[in-house]
């Protein structure tokens, strides 16, 4: 099932909005963690998928690729992304787009593949696309974020005070809906074990996982990241194809 939530205008400004703060999980947990897990980009070409405003895909140029290629279901965020002759953009789900066997140095994806039904295929394909010794970089929400079917969020006691995080149905894998800007996004939960197996499958070589917490700044600036202590927003893995 695909769901094109930043074509929904009221989601679509809410996500911008929030975005334009800086003040973010994304800028400060997730984006710090998968650069650092980014292998050298001089000379690469690369494929960026679910790249939405096309930030990440800037940052690969200025820092030595060649290319960038980038993927993304919504128009609305590809209409706001820098156009630079290093990188070309197409509008399409990742689920349709295909590439031609060993095109790409490095395939990258910033929380995308929990909107993805199929995850067997959608790795078994990526493969695909990788050049021997080339890489799969990707973060993803936490298992343990979208385990709970309720997607109910932190329990707290009578003042408000977070007490734990709920995890339930874990091994029960597939669709979750939750409330974030609006009513019935879709998610795919997955169980670790699933993560890392399909990549194993394929052929893939898992080099790093990360389960990041907040740099300083977030930290300062968002108190309320010192919970990632608690309960991990994001796993990123990188793992590479060696034939």
């Amino acid at each position: 099932m695909q769901q094109n939530l930043y074509d929904n205008t009221e989601f679509f400004n809410m996500y911008k909005n929030l975005r334009e703060t800086r003040i973010t999980y994304i800028d400060f947990i997730e984006q710090p963690a998968i650069r650092k897990l980014l292998p050298p980009l001089q000379n690469l070409q690369v494929l960026d998928l679910g790249c939405g405003f096309g930030e990440q895909a800037n940052y690969i140029i200025d820092n030595g690729a060649t290319h960038v290629t980038g993927v993304d279901i919504s128009e609305k965020m590809l209409g706001m992304a820098r156009k630079r002759s290093e990188i070309h953009y197409l509008h399409s789900p990742i689920e349709e787009v295909d590439f031609n066997n060993h095109q790409f140095d490095l395939v990258v994806s910033s929380l995308a593949f929990h909107y993805i039904e199929d995850y067997h295929l959608l790795i078994s394909r990526i493969t695909q696309w990788i050049k021997p010794n080339g890489y799969l970089v990707f973060s993803t929400e936490h298992p343990i974020v979208l385990s709970n079917k309720n997607q109910e969020g932190w329990i707290k006691d009578y003042n408000n005070n977070i007490l734990h995080w709920p995890i339930d149905h874990y091994g029960e894998e597939g669709l979750r809906t939750q409330f974030w800007g609006i009513d019935g996004v879709i998610k795919y939960h997955r169980k670790l074990s699933t993560l890392l197996n399909v990549l194993i499958q394929n052929g893939l070589v898992i080099e790093e996982i990360v389960e990041p917490e907040s740099i300083s700044e977030g930290l300062e600036k968002m108190p309320k990241l010192i919970n990632e202590r608690k309960r991990p927003s994001f796993i990123l893995i990188k793992a590479k194809r060696v034939m």
